[in-house]
């Protein structure tokens, strides 16, 4: 599953260079769900664990497919836990085949909480306050007039993904 073949702790130890390729944010977040959720700090953690863990992360897997990872990537099947290693290039592999501009819709979508379609000044300032991040009205106003190609006043999903897509 997820295109990640192995079994046994030697060979998990010795392919660490098999991560795929994600940022240093997205590796320090997978590092850091897995930390805050094996909560005895054996460095494993079981089926509930990982579902969380998982969510944490972005990804509502069902309890199949959390089983599933657990088989294939688990430390033994008895013990039904995966350890850091194995969870880490199994979440690596799963962020690097997310869809970005899904991603972006859905970012969309949190950010326009009274689902008006478009990001507002308001809804700015909300995520600002909410990021403890100290913007003025008035730069707030300018950034989406910036954005705002059609001018209605906010930033539709489009213009919104054009933004997220201009730097890549």
């Amino acid at each position: 599953m997820n295109g990640i073949n192995y079994s046994g702790t030697t060979q998990q130890r010795s392919s660490v260079q098999s991560v795929p390729k994600i940022s240093d944010d997205q590796l320090a977040e997978i590092h850091e769900a897995f930390s805050l959720f094996d909560t005895n700090k054996d460095g494993l953690i079981d089926f509930f664990e990982l579902k969380v863990a998982m969510r944490a992360l972005g990804f509502n897997q069902k309890k199949q497919e959390v089983l599933q990872i657990l088989q294939d990537h688990g430390t033994d099947e008895s013990s039904g836990s995966i350890d850091r290693e194995s969870f880490t290039r199994v979440m690596a592999d799963m962020i690097s085949r997310r869809d970005p501009v899904e991603e972006y819709r859905k970012a969309f979508k949190l950010i326009d909480e009274n689902n008006k379609g478009k990001i507002t000044v308001s809804n700015l300032e909300r995520i600002a306050r909410e990021l403890g991040e100290t913007i003025s009205k008035e730069e707030i106003q300018a950034m989406v007039d910036e954005f705002d190609l059609d001018q209605d006043g906010g930033i539709n999903e489009d213009e919104f993904i054009k933004i997220m897509t201009s730097g890549q």
